[in-house]
């Protein structure tokens, strides 16, 4: 396994954000049981008890070898502080495309560029409590990127306590047979996922089409 530890960084791209009460706040997209939008939020305000539903994506982020990069979440997260989990989450914000809004955070959180991007899940949502009654509710299509040759991270210790390449046979057979040792969230897709071959450089397309709505600006 080759880990990589965090350090300082610089100025960060700008998310989606907007003036909100005079501060600047990012942006989240609600969305309605049908998966079209249905308003928006400020992300300070999304994760509570009862956590309306949103649009998120998840990526996982592979290099040539086929080894995944898997990351421990920063441990001053506010949900599922230091859980190891896949490589990338996020939300796009209002207007945002999904490919842009992945490439912005492997960006802020990893500085990491892909070479390819792909949707691999188009219909993934869940629904996960933390043990003090944090909820995540999720719609989160799921993507597949293959990382430039040679790509390194650069972890942003605010997203990220540790960032790490492992075989994917391992991290799968890790959540499969202990999900509570993942992310709730990656736990869920890893099964989904290994449902769709052992090569994940080799996994089928999803269908754009069945993208939910608020997905499709």
């Amino acid at each position: 396994m080759h880990g990589y530890s965090v350090q300082e960084r610089g100025p960060e791209p700008i998310a989606t954000i907007t003036r909100y009460c005079g501060e600047v706040a990012e942006l989240v997209v609600l969305c309605a049981p049908d998966g079209s939008a249905a308003g928006e939020l400020p992300k300070s305000e999304v994760h509570h008890a009862d956590t309306p539903l949103h649009l998120a994506f998840s990526c996982y982020v592979f290099d040539r070898r086929g080894r995944l990069l898997t990351t421990r979440r920063a441990l001053t997260k506010l949900t599922w502080p230091g859980v190891l989990t896949n490589t990338c989450c996020g939300h796009p914000g209002p207007g945002e495309s999904m490919r842009d809004a992945i490439t912005r955070r492997l960006g802020q959180e990893l500085r990491l560029t892909v070479q390819g991007l792909d949707l691999v899940l188009p219909t993934f949502r869940y629904r996960a409590v933390m043990a003090d009654g944090t909820v995540e509710n999720e719609l989160c299509p799921v993507y597949r990127a293959i990382a430039e040759d040679e790509a390194e991270p650069d972890p942003d210790p605010s997203e990220v306590h540790e960032a790490a390449w492992v075989p994917w046979r391992q991290y799968a057979d890790s959540a499969l047979a202990d999900p509570a040792s993942v992310s709730p969230w990656s736990a869920i897709q890893v099964a989904e996922l290994d449902a769709l071959g052992p090569d994940p450089l080799t996994w089928p397309a999803g269908a754009p089409g069945q993208l939910p709505a608020a997905a499709t600006p």
